[in-house]
């Protein structure tokens, strides 16, 4: 199977397509992608360095190591973390130690199975699409050209001080203590567990908030790279384990963070997931108006329409991007933006990365609460009763095949609808897949993944009925398209 490096890296199942041979390869295409003058290169960037993080999989460090024996032998620096890490942190010392490129060995929320490759920026995001097509073009041409990778001894390697390991959490836990008001929580220290999902971001939050009183009670949090037999992904039907820690009277709510700490979740006092979106909601509500922030906002397209609402309220500029982080972080980049982020829960404010950061996102909603006084249940109410309702599913329709993008989306145009569940179709979208957007500010979107044969079906409705109209009719169609 040919190696796809796409604008997220690389992912495959480990001893299938995610070998060290392939690996090598991989690494070899990044080494040749860096040197080349078609990578960005910056007065302040040490164009010969590049920062190497893991998360808590099966042989991730193993892999990091492989990457950074590649590396070496092309005559790069390299900064290898000393232990599995969050990507937000990796990716922060990549900027912080001015670095040109990092590499983090993840698979993010994918199933235990998988292992991958993210590249960095030396801005400390994702690398650019081009940067990773770039990678791509080097892959394929080596292959052909029969070019096997530059190896060098990872002893001899580290005796040359090609290869240093570091920590790259005292650096970033300096950087969050500039964003995050821990004399605010010191104040009203809060009792919460946070839930690690057995992913690089164990420990990290609780070691945050040591010195501020707050009572943190920490579940998989330990090293198992078979995750539990659950994905590391925090949506609600994996979070029984908050649930339970929470109902059981270890905290009055729950953080938690994704396989390599680059999403967010949470979970009120009476176990109701807390999804992304309100989280993204209250988070720019609480920077406008106690923290007196501005600045423009980001959302992907399946993203609440609530940030609209509530930027139409503030006289704010709105963005809408295709899904995937990068493309928030190419606005982030280029102008003023107070807070953008996505419905999966990758999200980012003024001051920080162009990067999604579960635990920066777990400590404002920390802090939030201090703020407040109040529950996170009694938050989320009154922010929907402020700019809601707002109702969200998603679902995942798996195909036998890939569906060709370009002809769903003219399909689905030509076939919109004039109405669905007594709401008026008022706009359609084709930024990302197709977007019905209704007259009340419900919508329907349907677009197919970048990473695996399955459509997804967002809906957002002002009801609980209006959003079974609106999945049911997403279904209805994608079948037919299918």
């Amino acid at each position: 199977m040919p190696i796809h490096f796409g604008t997220d890296g690389w992912r495959a199942v480990i001893s299938d397509s995610f070998t060290f041979g392939n690996l090598r390869m991989v690494s070899q295409a990044i080494a040749d992608a860096v040197a080349s003058d078609h990578w960005d290169k910056f007065d302040s960037v040490d164009a010969k360095k590049i920062v190497i993080g893991y998360d808590t999989r099966f042989l991730s460090d193993r892999f990091a190591g492989e990457v950074a024996r590649v590396l070496a032998a092309n005559g790069f620096s390299v900064l290898l973390a000393q232990s599995d890490s969050p990507t937000p942190a990796v990716s922060y010392a990549v900027k912080n130690n001015n670095a040109i490129a990092g590499v983090m060995i993840t698979a993010s929320h994918n199933a235990p199975r998988y292992n991958g490759v993210k590249l960095k920026g030396a801005f400390g995001g994702s690398a650019l699409p081009e940067q990773c097509r770039r990678v791509e073009v080097y892959i394929n041409d080596n292959e052909e050209q029969a070019r096997g990778p530059n190896l060098m001894d990872f002893k001899k390697a580290r005796e040359a001080g090609l290869i240093q390991k570091f920590n790259p959490l005292p650096a970033y836990f300096d950087h969050l203590r500039t964003l995050i008001k821990t004399d605010v929580i010191a104040e009203n220290p809060q009792r919460f567990v946070a839930d690690a999902m057995y992913g690089s971001g164990r420990g990290v939050i609780k070691s945050f908030l040591q010195g501020t009183g707050c009572e943190v009670y920490e579940i998989r949090g330990e090293m198992n790279p078979g995750f539990g037999g659950v994905h590391p992904e925090p949506i609600a039907k994996n979070l029984g384990a908050l649930s339970s820690a929470v109902s059981s009277g270890f905290g009055s709510f729950g953080v938690v963070t994704d396989g390599d700490a680059d999403r967010i979740g949470a979970m009120d006092e009476r176990g109701n997931f807390v999804d992304p979106h309100k989280i993204m909601a209250l988070s720019l509500k609480y920077l406008v108006e106690k923290r007196g922030m501005s600045g423009s906002v980001v959302r992907t397209v399946s993203t609440t329409r609530m940030l609209d609402r509530l930027a139409k309220r503030y006289g704010f500029k709105i963005h809408e991007t295709p899904v995937g982080f990068n493309h928030i972080a190419d606005i982030m980049m280029g102008e003023d933006v107070l807070i953008g982020g996505e419905e999966s829960g990758g999200i980012s404010f003024k001051g920080h990365i162009p990067e999604g950061d579960g635990p920066i996102m777990g400590l404002l909603v920390v802090e939030m609460l201090a703020a407040s006084g109040k529950s996170l249940g009694e938050m989320v109410e009154d922010l929907l009763a402020d700019v809601g309702p707002a109702f969200y599913e998603r679902v995942d329709l798996r195909l036998s095949r890939p569906v060709a993008k370009a002809e769903m989306t003219e399909f689905l145009t030509k076939k919109a609808p004039a109405e669905i569940g007594g709401a008026k179709v008022g706009e359609i979208s084709q930024r990302d897949g197709v977007k019905y957007i209704m007259e009340d500010d419900s919508w329907l979107l349907i677009r197919p993944s970048g990473t695996e044969p399955v459509l997804r079906v967002y809906a957002e409705g002002r009801t609980q009925e209006m959003v079974k109209a609106l999945l049911g009719y997403g279904r209805k169609v994608a079948e037919s398209v299918v």
